[in-house]
């Protein structure tokens, strides 16, 4: 301890500066936009480099998982195939609303955080790639999360586990929709509401997502409703929504990037004139 009180009074004048550094470094990033978006590009490269390291290893533990998921999509990819191609008659698979429109990036996950009020993912792909904010994120099973931040070679991604973010969603039988929140509680559930009480809802339900923004396509799988009661007000449901996507072990992840995303919005800007 007597060692530690006389390195601090011999180097005090180093220290203090350092201190002082550190604190003006800080003001400067806060106030200047430009500074700030510098350095969380800086430390996405840094902490991306960082989290593949340590998933370079993990992967390699959990290669017989990997498999099973691959395998589990191949066989259901096969199975459309067979459908088209031996019962088109009672098959129609509708791809009018993806050719053309939707550009599918793979990506690995590097870091997944899913017991926090705010959770983000870290995934392999950033500008080089060209990823940007705001391009939606999935697995096979269903939604992920929104990209927010990038660098060159990384991205982070707003988890759905995150109380920040709101997605357009629809119970797929009726089209009758509602947004997806987050409640904190737990990371097999998320919470579907504003939904109107005279949507014909029962347990077992599949939510998808809705369309109705440039983000996600409409029809990609959420979860199914687990439970659902009227609000307060009386006129709307809040609604249990277990996952299909384990949150808590996600690898493997699809970017979504809409074609039309610029013009879409470009047309919208002009009613808000």
């Amino acid at each position: 301890m007597r060692q530690i009180f006389n390195f601090i009074i011999g180097n005090k004048t180093f220290l203090l500066f350092l201190l002082l550094f550190a604190i003006s470094v800080s003001l400067t990033i806060q106030s200047h936009s430009y500074h700030k978006s510098k350095f969380i590009n800086s430390a996405n490269n840094l902490t991306g480099g960082v989290y593949g390291s340590f998933q370079n290893i993990s992967q390699y533990f959990g290669l017989k998982k990997d498999n099973d998921i691959l395998a589990e999509e191949n066989r259901r990819l096969r199975q459309i195939i067979t459908n088209i191609e031996t019962e088109s008659d009672s098959v129609f698979i509708d791809t009018s609303r993806f050719v053309g429109r939707y550009k599918f990036t793979k990506a690995e996950v590097y870091k997944n955080s899913y017991s926090r009020p705010n959770n983000y993912l870290t995934i392999n792909k950033g500008r080089r790639d060209s990823i940007k904010r705001d391009l939606g994120v999935i697995t096979s099973n269903g939604v992920v999360g929104i990209i927010d931040n990038t660098s060159n070679k990384y991205a982070t991604v707003i988890s759905i586990l995150n109380k920040t973010i709101s997605i357009n969603a629809e119970l797929k039988n009726t089209d009758h929709q509602g947004s997806l929140k987050w409640d904190t509680e737990s990371p097999e559930y998320v919470q579907l509401t504003d939904l109107l009480k005279f949507a014909p809802i029962k347990v077992g339900d599949t939510i998808i997502t809705g369309g109705q923004s440039s983000i996600f396509p409409k029809g990609i799988n959420i979860g199914t409703v687990e439970s659902f009661t009227l609000d307060s007000s009386g006129d709307t449901y809040t609604v249990q929504v277990k996952l299909f996507n384990d949150m808590t072990s996600v690898g493997h992840v699809y970017i979504i990037e809409n074609m039309d995303a610029e013009e879409i919005r470009s047309l919208e800007a002009l009613n808000n004139e």
